[in-house]
C-alpha cells in the first residue's frame, strides 16, 4: 500500500459531526460523497442537501470559504450506494448505537474498494465490536477515526486500530489526516471513550461532583475552571451546553455500561438536575436553554437551591486569584491544598481526582502519559495536560498529597495510588514519556510525516533546557531575532522571528527586518520570516507611537512611516525571496509585510486583514499602494482597462475593516496572491517555507522590476466610492470621521487627485497613502481612536 492516495472521501450520516468532518475535507481540497438516508418524500437527496445548506449558515463557519460546498455531494444509500467504489475513504459518523452502525456496514461492504479504509468516527464505542460488524475481507482496512467538534478548529483526531487493522494503513491514514487535514493525531486504545473523553469527561463529572459537594454555583464553577486554571473560556458548564446536554449524557453512558467495575463507576452517572434538563428539552446552546440561557443582553444560569435562572456573574475571590497568579506551580498547589476557602478547596479537590485517575488508569487507556496529555491539550483545549500539569508541580510532593488524600477518604475514590508513580521522578523527559505497562519511556512517532514538523509541540519535562533558543542566532536587536538550522549549517535559509509582545512592528522591528534582508542578500539564499507561536503579527506597535503621538512630534511619526514603507519596499525588491510564513493573526503592518513578501505560506488558520481604519488610519506601509499596483495590474488584462472592476471590493474590506476567516478567504480578499501556499497543518509551517524559499532560489530568483508606470483610477475613482459614503453617512451608518477615513483610503487606492489612467509611480502611491496617515493623526477623533484602543482594547465609534 505504498503510495497510498486519497483523491476522495465519503462520510456516512449527514449530522453534526458528519457534515462538518465533510465540510474540512472539502477545505482541504479533498472532494466529498455525503451520505445519509433517502427522504421520505420530495428530493431523496433532501437530508444531506439540508446538512450541507446548513453548514452555511454556523459560526464559526465550518468551511474555509463559502464556495467549499460545491465540493460535497449530497447522496443517499438507496440511489448512490455505488459511488462508494470511487471513494479511497469512507468515514461512518451516524449516531452512537451499535445495532445502527452495524446494519450500515452490512450494507455498504459489498461497496467498498478492497484498497479502501473503511472508519468510524464513534466518540467511544467498541472497535473491536463494530470490526466484527465487516466483513473478515475489510477488517485489515477498518479502524477508528474520531474528529472533535468543531471538526475544522480542534486539531485532535484520535486514531484506533480493531485487533487486524494493518499497520502501514494506520501509517497512511494518521500520515494523510496531519499534512492534508492538519490534524494532531494520538494513537488510542479501544477503550471506552478512548483518551481524551475518557479523562475529559471523568474531569467534568469530579467538577460537577465537587460543585454540589461544596455548594458553589455553577457559574462560579465556570470562573474558576476558565483561564484562570488554562482552561478554555468556556470553562466545564459552558462546554457542556456548547457540546449538548445530551451528547454529554451519551458519553457518561457509555462509560456507566462498559466500564462497571472502574473505581470511580460510581460517579458514571448523570446527576439529577442533568436528567431534569433533558427530559424537559434544554440540551444546551442548540435549544437556546440548559445549564445557561440568555435573556435578552443577560446571561442566565441555573441555581439549583433557587429551581430557577438567575443572573450569572459570579466571581473568584481576590484570595484565590492571588493563588492562582503565583508563578511557581508547586506554591500554587501547595497553597490551594492549605486553604479552607471553598473555592481553593474545589481547585485542588478537581485537579487531585484527575491526578488519581489519570494515574490509575494510564495503562488501560492509552500508550503513555505524552498521549494522555496531548489528547487533553488538543480536544479539549487544555493549556497543559494532567500529568505535566502534575510534573511542573513537583512529582513527588504532589504523589504523595494525593496518596494521602486517598488514604484519608477525601478522594472521591478510594482505589490505591499504583507502585509506579513513587518508582519515578515523572513521565517526560528528553528520550520520551512513561508507559506504565512497559515501564519505560517511549519516545516520539518515528513516522516521516512528523520530519516535516521542525518545532513539534512539546510537552513539559520533554525539552532538557525549555529555555533554549531556537537554531543558532545570527543576528539580533532589541525585538527581532535572525537564526538558522543546525541542518543547513547557516548556508541557505535563515529564519526571523520578532521578540516584541504579540509580534507588534515599531521601530526596532522595521530596522531589524530591514537589517535581515540586506544579511540575507549578502550570505544566504532566501529569509523566511516566521513565529514560533501564533499570531504572525498584529501591526504597528501602537504603545511605542503614543509618547510621539503625545509630544505632537509629527515630523518624527512621518519618518516612522516612511521607515515602514521603506522596510515593505525592501522586502518586496530582495535580491533574494522573502517568505512570509503565517499562521494566527496578520494584522495592519503584519498584513503589509504579508502582502509584500516574495510568497507567503499560511496556515489556513490566519486571520489577515488590514485594520486600521478601527484606530481611525489608513494602511500606510504600502497597503494601499500594493492594491493600487495590483489591481492596475490585472485591468490592463481585461478589455475594459478598469481597475474600478476590483477597487469596489477592496475599499470597502478596508474601509469596513474585514479580517479574512481563513487563509483561503484571504485569496478570495485578495490580501493573498494566486500563487500564495495554503497548508492546513500549522507545524509544518516553517518546513514549508524554507522549502519554498530554496524552490525558488533554485530557480534562479530575481525580484520583479518596479513597474514603469502605475494607471490609477484617479478623481473617477474617489468620487465612485465617495458616493456610497455619502449614502452611508445620510443614512446615519458611519459618522463624520468615519467618512473622512474612508474617503482617505479611497485617494489613496486611486492614486490621488489625478485624471483616470494616470500612469504614476509606486513612490508616487507611497508618498499619498503617508501624507494621508499623518493627516488624520494630527485630527482629535482618530487620537482618541488610538488613545481609546490602547486602554481598553476596543474601536472607539467617534
Amino acid at each position: 500500500m505504498s503510495n497510498f492516495i486519497i483523491r476522495k472521501v465519503a462520510v456516512l450520516g449527514a449530522g453534526v459531526m458528519g457534515a462538518q468532518i465533510a465540510a474540512h475535507c472539502a477545505n482541504a481540497e479533498v472532494p466529498v460523497l455525503l451520505f445519509d438516508l433517502a427522504a421520505g418524500e420530495g428530493d431523496a437527496n433532501g437530508i444531506a442537501r439540508r446538512a450541507i445548506d446548513g453548514l452555511k449558515k454556523l459560526e464559526p463557519s465550518p468551511l474555509a470559504t463559502a464556495d467549499r460546498v460545491q465540493y460535497i455531494e449530497a447522496a443517499n444509500y438507496d440511489q448512490h450506494i455505488g459511488k462508494l467504489a470511487d471513494c479511497d475513504l469512507i468515514i461512518e459518523a451516524i449516531a452512537e448505537k451499535l445495532e445502527w452502525k452495524l446494519d450500515l456496514y452490512h450494507k455498504v461492504a459489498p461497496y467498498i474498494r478492497v484498497d479502501a479504509i473503511f472508519a468510524t468516527n464513534t466518540s467511544g464505542l467498541s472497535i473491536n465490536k463494530l470490526a466484527e460488524g465487516c466483513p473478515p475481507s475489510l477488517r485489515p482496512r477498518f479502524c477508528g477515526v474520531h474528529f472533535f467538534n468543531p471538526p475544522r478548529y480542534m486539531s485532535l483526531v484520535e486514531l484506533i486500530p480493531c485487533h487486524g487493522t494493518d499497520a502501514a494503513l494506520l501509517d497512511q491514514l494518521e500520515t494523510f489526516l496531519t499534512t492534508t487535514l492538519g490534524k494532531s493525531v494520538v494513537r488510542a486504545l479501544d477503550t471506552p471513550n478512548f483518551v481524551a473523553n475518557r479523562v475529559g469527561v471523568f474531569s467534568m463529572l469530579a467538577v460537577m461532583h465537587h460543585t454540589q459537594r461544596l455548594g458553589l454555583g455553577f457559574d462560579e464553577a465556570d470562573a474558576l475552571t476558565g483561564p484562570l486554571i488554562g482552561r478554555p473560556k468556556s470553562a466545564t458548564y459552558r462546554t457542556a451546553d456548547v457540546v449538548g446536554l445530551d451528547t454529554l449524557a451519551h458519553v457518561i453512558k457509555t462509560m456507566r455500561d462498559h466500564l462497571p467495575d472502574d473505581p470511580w463507576a460510581k460517579y458514571y452517572a448523570m446527576p439529577d438536575w442533568l436528567a431534569a434538563l433533558i427530559a424537559k428539552g434544554a440540551l444546551g446552546q442548540k435549544t437556546k436553554a440548559g445549564i445557561y440561557r440568555k435573556e435578552g443582553k443577560q446571561i442566565k444560569v441555573l441555581d439549583l437551591a433557587l429551581r430557577d435562572y438567575r443572573d450569572s456573574g459570579a466571581e473568584v475571590d481576590d484570595e484565590i486569584t492571588a493563588i492562582l497568579k503565583q508563578r511557581n506551580p508547586a506554591d500554587r498547589f501547595a497553597q490551594l491544598r492549605a486553604s479552607a476557602h471553598p473555592q481553593a478547596q474545589f481547585l485542588w479537590s478537581i485537579f487531585r481526582d484527575v491526578f488519581h485517575y489519570v494515574a490509575v488508569h494510564l495503562n488501560h487507556i492509552a500508550h503513555n502519559a505524552r498521549d494522555v496529555d496531548f489528547a487533553m491539550r488538543w480536544g479539549f483545549g487544555w493549556s497543559q495536560g494532567p500529568f505535566e500539569t502534575w510534573q511542573a508541580a513537583g512529582w513527588k510532593a504532589i504523589a504523595e498529597a494525593v496518596r494521602d488524600d486517598v488514604h484519608a477518604g477525601r478522594a472521591m475514590s478510594e482505589a490505591p495510588m499504583p507502585v509506579w508513580v513513587f518508582n519515578v521522578d515523572g513521565v517526560h523527559a528528553p528520550q520520551g514519556s512513561y508507559d506504565s505497562r512497559s515501564g519505560v519511556l517511549q519516545g516520539r512517532s518515528k513516522l516521516p510525516v512528523y520530519e516535516r514538523q521542525l518545532f513539534p509541540e512539546r510537552v513539559f519535562g520533554e525539552l532538557a533546557n525549555p529555555l533554549q533558543e531556537l537554531g543558532r542566532t545570527v543576528w539580533e536587536n532589541d525585538e527581532v531575532r535572525m537564526w538558522t538550522l543546525d541542518d543547513d549549517n547557516g548556508k541557505h535559509v535563515p529564519v526571523l522571528s520578532f521578540k516584541s509582545k504579540m509580534c507588534a512592528v515599531g521601530p526596532v522591528v522595521l530596522d531589524g527586518i530591514i537589517e535581515a534582508v540586506h544579511r540575507a542578500e549578502s550570505d544566504y539564499a532566501g529569509l523566511v520570516i516566521w513565529q514560533p507561536t501564533a499570531p504572525f503579527s498584529v501591526g504597528a506597535n501602537l504603545k511605542q507611537i503614543r509618547p510621539v503621538l503625545e509630544a505632537g512630534d509629527f515630523a518624527a511619526l512621518e519618518k516612522i512611516v516612511a521607515r515602514f514603507q521603506e522596510m515593505s519596499q525592501t522586502i518586496k525588491y530582495s535580491q533574494v525571496p522573502v517568505i512570509a510564513a503565517v499562521q494566527g493573526m496578520a494584522l495592519g503592518g503584519g498584513c503589509e509585510i504579508v502582502m509584500h513578501s516574495t510568497r507567503a505560506v499560511c496556515a489556513l488558520e490566519s486571520y489577515i486583514g488590514l485594520v486600521e481604519v478601527g484606530v481611525g488610519l489608513i494602511p500606510a506601509g504600502g497597503g494601499c499602494k500594493e492594491f493600487a499596483v495590483r489591481t492596475a495590474e490585472m485591468a490592463a488584462r481585461t478589455a475594459t482597462n478598469d481597475p474600478m472592476l476590483w477597487l469596489q471590493n477592496i475599499w470597502q474590506s478596508i474601509a469596513m475593516g474585514n479580517v479574512a476567516k481563513s487563509a483561503k478567504h484571504a485569496k478570495e480578499m485578495a490580501l493573498l496572491r494566486d500563487h500564495d501556499i495554503v497548508i492546513l497543518n500549522p507545524h509544518e509551517l516553517l518546513h514549508v517555507a524554507r522549502k519554498t524559499a530554496l524552490g525558488i532560489a533554485a530557480a534562479g530568483y530575481r525580484p520583479r522590476l518596479p513597474p514603469a508606470g502605475v494607471a490609477v483610477a484617479g478623481r473617477g475613482g474617489i468620487a465612485t466610492l465617495e458616493m456610497m459614503l455619502v449614502n452611508m453617512r445620510e443614512g446615519g451608518m458611519i459618522s463624520a470621521h468615519d467618512y473622512r477615513v474612508s474617503k482617505a483610503v479611497a485617494t489613496a487606492l486611486c492614486g490621488g487627485d489625478v485624471e483616470g489612467g494616470t500612469l504614476v509611480s509606486e513612490k508616487w502611491l507611497l508618498d499619498i497613502e503617508r501624507s494621508l496617515f499623518v493627516d488624520l493623526l494630527r485630527t482629535e477623533e482618530t487620537q482618541a481612536r488610538l488613545i481609546h484602543m490602547l486602554e481598553t482594547g476596543k474601536a472607539l465609534r467617534n
